[in-house]
């Protein structure tokens, strides 16, 4: 876990993907996209039926590593609105069990707007914490600092003739937007047009190794 301040608040970046305030024993993810999979499978394109468990095992790992006693989710977490119903009976315990186990929060995404059952917890569209905006998709014209998620952000660089690919943080002032923590999740260029045009000029790619934050600046 890699300490680093955002708009006035001390908060770790895991290399998971996931940030964890302290003040709140809060852990924050994004785009956990449970029953992907099997979404593509109801179509007919055939994938590894195991994301969801992978997911939950990596989830579970950062609830225990940090003692987080909060969990908030946002957006997405289901691939679709029947993800809940999909998940197969050993993950709808495991994920139950820390539903029950934390003061756990779903934000809604675009994929499961509409989902009801979430395996416990509650669900809200968003959330203001500690004067710290929680949604799904950054806003461009939210003056508040915004914690958000949706574009699954990655940094595409060139090292040493080969092409590397990170999950990675995307950070102004104002904007956080966090990677995908979902086992089965693509990821947008960090430069992309949409990511800048939410989170606007002056943004740096954040990427936690070790006990160090890579910082990289995104070009306007």
């Amino acid at each position: 876990m890699v300490p680093f301040s955002f708009a006035g608040h001390d908060l770790l970046a895991l290399r998971s993907g996931a940030v964890f305030w302290a003040k709140r024993a809060a852990l924050l993810v994004a785009d956990l996209h449970f029953e992907k999979a099997s979404w593509f499978a109801q179509r007919g394109q055939m994938l590894p039926p195991y994301d969801s468990l992978v997911t939950l095992g990596g989830l579970s790992e950062d609830v225990a590593a940090t003692g987080a006693r909060e969990v908030w989710c946002l957006g997405d977490s289901f691939h679709d609105d029947g993800g809940c119903d999909r998940l197969p009976a050993i993950a709808q315990e495991r994920l139950r069990a820390l539903t029950g186990a934390t003061r756990w929060t779903w934000i809604t995404g675009n994929h499961d707007s509409g989902l009801v059952d979430r395996c416990g917890g509650a669900v809200v569209d968003e959330a203001v914490v500690d004067a710290l905006v929680l949604r799904h998709e950054a806003d461009p014209t939210e003056t508040r600092p915004e914690l958000s998620g949706h574009f699954h952000p990655k940094l595409r660089l060139r090292v040493r003739g080969q092409n590397v690919s990170r999950r990675c943080f995307v950070a102004t002032p104002t904007k956080l937007i966090l990677p995908a923590f979902g086992a089965l999740t693509g990821g947008l260029d960090a430069q992309h047009p949409e990511i800048v045009r939410a989170v606007g000029k002056g943004a740096e790619a954040l990427i936690p190794v070790e006990d160090r934050l890579l910082r990289f600046r995104l070009a306007a």
